[in-house]
């Protein structure tokens, strides 16, 4: 029986209505178990709080327009997703007029209740506190399997909506199925943040056994598979960026092997071989054409027929020495001495980089996950945040958009959490990008405040947090200032409020 769309409305808002996260797996598994298999990557992305097109062209403004509700829930989600389909498709000359006929087909046929949620999931503003790891927990529980097993599968498939239903559809056994795959890239391994060498050290492994120390690159991050005379390049987003990079797919076939899938990051160096700034390596790997590309690789997930996913660092580290050559590799040092690790980070950030990255040498590739396996440390304390809202500027910037509105994640609820307000450290250039940007992503506008999807990335240095009850979440960031726009990194991977908290002094 075809899934209604009433059914996953239905469950969003009763996840919406409770703290309990035991209560919100509960009824996510509960909708889970009976969804139509053809439905569950559909309605996987729908609990989740996303489409499961990446761009539909529908703006903001197109939904303001008032649609008489229908009275009786007919939708059905197979027939919701086949008409964003076909919004995503509408390009060209007569493009706008076809969109609005599409939309009020779409939402004519949806009940009140309904066209509320499309526009929150649409816009990104559905509030109802079921992230993709929740998502995992509930596919475990309806299919009765392990959720080690769904979480595994998801990091190598790269999407949880498609672990969900291999759960539901074959069990334990299609989840296992699941394994490296050259050609697909999976959700990369993240790293935690310590504020010095030492700790970071001893939160890497507490036995203190030696570290890998790698230098912390500045650049895009990147997995490079290769399978013979084939080459695709994949961001920490898993966008496909082999063919911008041309110089990265002709360094990777000049490797000694068959086939590889190799961790790393790709950046502009300067005539000085001095990293060049964030923005520059984001707008040249935005484009197909500029300056060359350097690409550092750090890890092997696999070399010819050898999967190396689950071997131990210091295996997968020889591995990649014995095919890619130092211009190749990110410098890195072992030790167990704290003071050897932290000159190491002096001569790297003299060398202009952002720090370093502290690895256990026995620790796995956990993909998609930020544990203590890997913790960098850095000079500035920043966090990456979401914007939230913008103030339109004043003055000297009269007719940009300048003041941000900053928030922290929730996992609690699936929303975010306003810390404050910044308008320091933008450059001219960057406030003419972000007045842009920003109208894309405008949900309202009062005329002062200009409400926003929650999208974009902003990395924000700051000199410390302090309790406040000004903001909803208790605490402010002191002299918040921001260092650059992150397209590579969606709202899903910014900080959490815990780690702000976690700041306190």
């Amino acid at each position: 029986m075809p899934t209604t769309l009433r059914s996953v409305v239905d469950a969003s808002a009763a996840v919406a209505a409770t703290r309990s996260r035991d209560a919100k797996t509960s009824i996510v598994a509960a909708l889970l178990a009976d969804t139509a298999p053809e439905d569950l990557d559909v309605v996987a992305h729908y609990l989740a709080g996303t489409l499961r097109q990446r761009r539909t062209g529908v703006a903001w403004g197109s939904l303001r327009t008032h649609r008489a509700p229908a009275d009786d829930a007919t939708l059905t989600v197979a027939e919701v997703d086949a008409a964003f389909e076909r919004l995503a498709a509408l390009t060209g000359p007569g493009s706008v007029d076809k969109r609005t006929r599409e939309l009020d087909a779409l939402f004519g046929a949806a009940t009140a209740a309904e066209q509320e949620w499309l526009v929150a999931v649409v816009t990104g503003n559905l509030r109802q506190g079921a992230s993709e790891s929740l998502l995992i927990d509930a596919a475990a529980r309806a299919a009765s399997v392990e959720v080690a097993e769904v979480r595994r599968a998801a990091m190598l498939a790269g999407s949880a909506a498609e672990a969900v239903a291999l759960a539901l559809i074959g069990g334990t056994e299609a989840l296992r199925a699941v394994g490296l795959s050259v050609g697909r890239p999976v959700q990369p391994m993240l790293a935690a943040s310590e504020k010095d060498i030492a700790t970071a050290m001893a939160k890497a492994d507490p036995s203190g056994a030696p570290v890998s120390v790698d230098v912390k690159l500045d650049g895009i991050r990147l997995q490079a598979h290769r399978d013979g005379d084939r080459v695709w390049l994949a961001t920490r987003t898993l966008q496909d960026v082999t063919e911008r990079l041309p110089e990265v797919v002709e360094a990777v076939l000049a490797l000694p092997v068959e086939r590889c899938v190799l961790d790393g990051e790709a950046m502009l160096i300067g005539p000085d071989a001095r990293p060049r700034a964030f923005q520059e390596t984001a707008a040249r790997t935005a484009s197909d054409a500029g300056e060359a590309v350097a690409a550092f690789f750090f890890d092997a997930l696999q070399i010819d027929d050898d999967v190396l996913l689950d071997e131990p660092a210091e295996v997968r580290f020889a591995a990649l020495e014995r095919v890619v050559p130092p211009a190749l590799r990110v410098a890195r040092t072992v030790t167990d001495d704290p003071g050897v690790a932290e000159e190491f980070a002096r001569r790297a950030l003299e060398a202009g980089h952002e720090g370093v990255v502290v690895k256990n040498l026995s620790s796995p590739y956990a993909a998609g996950r930020r544990g203590s396996g890997w913790v960098k440390v850095k000079p500035v304390h920043t966090l990456d945040l979401v914007v939230l809202a913008v103030e339109r500027g004043s003055g000297r910037r009269a007719g940009m958009l300048s003041n941000i509105h900053l928030g922290a994640r929730d996992p609690g609820t699936g929303g975010f959490v306003l810390l404050g307000k910044t308008f320091k450290g933008m450059t001219d250039e960057m406030l003419r990008w972000q007045t842009g940007r920003f109208r894309e992503l405008e949900t309202s506008d009062d005329g002062w405040v200009v409400a926003l999807r929650p999208e974009q990335v902003v990395e924000i240095a700051f000199d410390g947090v302090q309790r406040s009850t000004r903001y909803p979440g208790g605490v402010a960031l002191r002299f918040a200032r921001v260092v650059r726009y992150r397209d590579d990194k969606p709202a899903a991977e910014a900080d959490t409020i815990d780690a702000v908290r976690a700041f306190l002094t």
